[in-house]
């Protein structure tokens, strides 16, 4: 993993680190980011900057490493993998997106509401 990609994961760590939503910190071991610009050609991609699947992070584009927000929030999402790595990934064909928990805290978290 280069420079920029490992800098991006850390300031992503140190935004969640303030946080107290499961028992242990998020680890970065093995967490990987991975620029997949044609991945977010797909029909259900479009709509995304990023994506999460387990230890994996997707974006957009490398332009994207810049937005903490973002990687936090897909951080975010490794996180509850870490903890719940079937309730989690199952709630969203449950639930759906909208709406969705682990989704809104994702996007509180990243953006520093929740304490």
């Amino acid at each position: 993993m280069d420079d920029a990609k490992r800098v991006a994961l850390m300031r992503a760590k140190a935004r969640l680190d303030r946080l107290d939503l499961y028992p242990r910190p998020v680890s970065l071991r093995g967490v990987r980011i991975w620029i997949a610009p044609r991945l977010f050609r797909l029909p259900w991609f479009r709509r995304f900057d990023g994506y999460s699947a387990h230890w994996t992070i997707l974006l957009r584009s490398r332009a994207l490493l810049a937005d903490e927000e973002l990687v936090a929030h897909e951080l975010c999402h490794v996180w509850q993998m870490q903890h719940r790595p079937l309730r989690m990934p199952l709630s969203y064909v449950l639930r759906g997106y909208e709406g969705n928990p682990y989704e809104l805290e994702a996007r509180e978290a990243a953006r520093g509401l929740l304490h």
